[in-house]
């Protein structure tokens, strides 16, 4: 695994002439350490077409300085970058872990140098009372070297948090921009090189147009005005974004990254699903086949997941069996998003948003057409929670009542926008139903896994506790079973 760093910084513009200020006295500031030099040389990779840059994101060698090695920057906040780092290798064979990483944005296209950076870099640590240091500040002399362009030289500051708190880069920043430095321009030092020849990709285009259009609509008060298809496609950009926001943290395992990139996906997919008259369904039937595979996938690691999280202080044999199961399912994971039918999928998805299959329902106005759409979603969920007492296999009707519960709250969702409080009230009542369904199919397939385990148990022990267990989780399928009537009871059902 690349080492990882939260990188919090703040950079600023700087004239030839510019003069450090005199950093003393800074709040919380105890003292300023002596400058360091350091010669820095930094050459970037990406590709042809710059599809990292367009995202915000930098791949670099750098030779120099305490950090020598490769370091992969990825958006994580206004001014943070979360950074993670390899050592320094071959020159012009990235990393494999850092190449992965950005492979939802890359899709197999070649990672290859396209600037190269010379930094003479003076740095001043801001230290506290114990000498231990709150941030650096460096002073950075650049030449760069773009692909098709002239040597250009230029002069910045980054003030960089290390042990400090967030009130010190503020407190910094007005110390130099009072000495005549400006908030820079560009993100990054490659950004403000490049200049021009990076742009967003079409596809990155259209969904922030997309999402711009609502949000300008609606904080204007001309919701009324918005089409049907508009609300449509920038709650799809929006999923889209989180799938490629998410795809990172799902390749290294973070904490719950494998469940909102999931979740992204179901979203999408019910957005398709839910929205027909809006979308043309037989031209989108064939990516909401492709999201169910992506789903799936996601889901083998994510049910691990809540099981290990479920019987944590369970039989060691029963824990190892799970995470060699989780172990093997995060491998398959893994697989998937290396291949040319994710890399397809992403594809597909950007031409989704850029040129929708629009339908007759897309032109109409939104505030009359999605009332009728949301109550559509909630009625389906209405008949299969009817069905629970009717049917032959009452665990599978739950399972499938909560689906459309989760179709019903992600319709709502998409009209929020729109509809306002009467949307909110339908994601409200239609999360509850879900989430008490989810709690009985959570116990259900935790019921099942433990009769496996079971079946395998080589000692008394280890079958008397996993029956334990099992006996535990029954009573929690039983509790939320019952608890399925009240809750259904206290839902009042769209009212637009």
């Amino acid at each position: 695994m690349a080492d990882r760093h939260l990188e919090i910084e703040q950079k600023y513009d700087a004239s030839a002439g510019f003069v450090l200020p005199d950093l003393d006295g800074i709040p919380g500031v105890a003292s300023v350490g002596e400058p360091e030099v350091q010669d820095l040389h930094a050459t970037y990779f990406d590709t042809p077409d710059l599809r990292l840059a367009a995202n915000r994101i930098t791949l670099r060698r750098r030779r120099g300085g305490p950090d020598a090695g490769w370091h992969l920057k990825m958006p994580a906040g206004p001014d943070e970058k979360q950074e993670f780092r390899a050592p320094l290798g071959r020159p012009l064979l990235v990393p494999a872990r850092l190449s992965g990483l950005v492979a939802a944005y890359t899709r197999g296209a070649e990672l290859r140098p396209v600037a190269t950076l010379e930094t003479r870099r003076t740095v001043v640590r801001l230290l506290g009372p114990d000498g231990e240091a709150l941030a650096e500040v460096a002073d950075d002399l650049v030449t760069g070297h773009g692909q098709d362009s002239d040597p250009e030289r230029w002069r910045e500051i980054e003030v960089e948090l290390a042990a400090g708190p967030p009130e010190l880069l503020k407190a910094a920043g007005k110390r130099l921009r009072k000495a005549g430095a400006k908030k820079a321009k560009s993100a990054s030092k490659l950004a403000r090189l490049l200049g021009d020849a990076v742009a967003p990709s079409e596809a990155a285009r259209q969904r922030a147009e997309a999402r711009s259009r609502i949000t300008e609509a609606t904080s204007n008060g001309k919701a009324p005005a918005i089409t049907t298809g508009e609300v449509v496609l920038a709650y799809l950009a929006e999923q889209v974004e989180a799938i490629l926001r998410f795809d990172p943290g799902a390749r290294l395992g973070e904490d719950d990254a494998v469940h909102r990139m999931r979740v992204a996906t179901r979203r999408t997919r019910s957005a398709l699903r839910g929205y027909r008259t809006v979308l043309d369904a037989e031209r989108t039937a064939p990516l909401a086949a492709e999201l169910r595979w992506l789903a799936q996938t996601l889901g083998e690691v994510r049910d691990l997941e809540v099981l290990r999280m479920r019987f944590a202080g369970a039989p060691r044999v029963l824990l190892d069996d799970l995470e060699r199961h989780e172990r093997a399912a995060y491998r398959h994971l893994n697989s998937a998003l290396k291949g040319a039918r994710y890399f397809t999928l992403l594809d597909d998805l950007d031409r989704l948003v850029a040129d929708p299959p629009l339908a007759a329902a897309a032109g109409k106005k939104a505030r009359k057409e999605l009332p009728a759409l949301v109550t559509r979603a909630w009625d389906r969920m209405a008949g299969a929670y009817a069905s629970i007492k009717t049917s032959g296999d009452p665990d599978l009707a739950r399972h499938e009542t909560r689906k459309a519960a989760k179709r019903a709250r992600y319709a709502a969702e998409l009209a929020v926008p729109v509809l306002g409080a009467g949307a909110k009230r339908v994601v409200k009542d239609a999360k509850r139903i879900q989430e008490v369904l989810g709690a009985h199919q959570d116990a259900v397939i935790a019921m099942e896994y433990l009769e496996r385990a079971a079946a395998r148990a080589r000692t008394t022990a280890d079958a008397f506790a996993l029956g334990v267990l099992y006996g535990k989780e029954r009573a929690e399928s039983e509790k939320a079973r019952d608890l399925l009537a009240t809750t259904w009871s206290r839902t009042l059902g769209p009212s637009f």
